[in-house]
């Protein structure tokens, strides 16, 4: 039997043709590309908050303290009384108790030979587009910068006492006086107007992301709501009440129902048991599910079966047509 006009141009409208092609296989790339380049984008961008607005400051104020503590008896602005001329000109410098000092760009003050030596052979250390020190103090900060507080100490220091200071705030704010605290703290924030919408919401991301779920989820099921033939996904959260079961003849089960995008918000269901589908799924799978709105599909459950029925569906009424004939 050959295929009659009709049915040749529906089948062929369902051809890739070069640009579809084209199109699906960059879609593909970035899908493949995407997730791990914005993870590392995210990272960054969370590395560069807390260094500019913890690491940042708190390693200022330590080198600031270092250096008036280094540099306050090792700076002159003048030659001091016992001081040996190294030559004729004042900017030729001074030796004084053993040490030899040299003037800084300004000519101002007077500092340690070694203090530029030091910088000036670590000056790769800062990049090519950063500036030479310009003053006697900017000198003593960089010298205290590669030798006392080079980023290879400070910033796993940072992080161990970071991680320690996380530690003991979190246990200090879970129970008791501590646990009020914040309570009280998230209320008068509640209260501020426009300032509460992005606090509510970012709070809620970030008690659904690291804190303990309060409710323990047993297994992911599908069941028919809101009506049949529609199906969502939801977590059993254990048996419902036993008037219910005795009501009904069969046991039930106690559903949380979540709503995409965001999943700590939702309702409780009861549905029997025997109308609930259990799912290959695990918990963070699902919640991946619900957040994506149905985009991120796991592995186990992908399917290809739409695009199968969607041909047969096009070819069966020219085949009727066809017999007809």
């Amino acid at each position: 039997m050959q295929p009659t006009h009709s049915e040749s141009e529906t089948i062929e409208t369902f051809k890739p043709t070069r640009a579809g092609g084209f199109r699906r296989a960059v879609l593909r790339g970035l899908g493949v590309v995407l997730p791990p380049l914005l993870t590392i984008a995210v990272l960054i961008w969370a590395w560069s908050t807390i260094e500019s607005y913890v690491l940042g400051p708190i390693e200022s104020s330590i080198r600031s303290a270092i250096v008036k503590g280094v540099s306050h008896s090792k700076t002159f602005s003048q030659v001091p009384k016992g001081a040996t001329a190294t030559g004729a000109r004042r900017l030729d410098g001074f030796s004084y108790k053993g040490e030899r000092y040299v003037p800084d760009p300004t000519g101002r003050r007077f500092l340690p030979e070694y203090v530029v030596k030091v910088v000036n052979e670590n000056a790769d250390r800062f990049g090519p587009y950063t500036a030479a020190p310009a003053s006697a103090n900017a000198f003593w900060h960089r010298y205290v910068e590669v030798v006392y507080m080079p980023r290879s100490i400070v910033v796993p220091v940072f992080l161990i006492v970071f991680l320690t200071i996380l530690y003991f705030v979190g246990r200090l704010f879970t129970f008791g006086l501590g646990h009020w605290f914040v309570r009280s703290f998230d209320a008068a924030i509640l209260r501020i107007p426009i300032v509460n919408k992005v606090y509510g919401s970012v709070k809620q991301v970030t008690d659904f992301a690291f804190s303990e779920r309060e409710i323990e989820f047993n297994r992911v099921v599908a069941i028919e709501y809101p009506r049949k033939g529609i199906w969502s996904l939801g977590f059993v959260t254990g048996n419902s009440m036993k008037e219910i079961s005795l009501a009904t003849g069969e046991p039930m089960l106690s559903v949380l129902m979540p709503t995409s995008p965001m999943p700590m918000t939702g309702f409780t269901v009861t549905v029997k048991r025997s109308e609930a589908i259990d799912l290959d799924l695990t918990i963070d799978e699902a919640i991946q599910f619900v957040v994506s709105c149905g985009v991120v599909v796991p592995p186990q459950q992908r399917s290809d079966a739409p695009v199968a029925v969607r041909s047969a569906s096009v070819v069966k009424p020219n085949a009727i047509t066809h017999d007809r004939k």
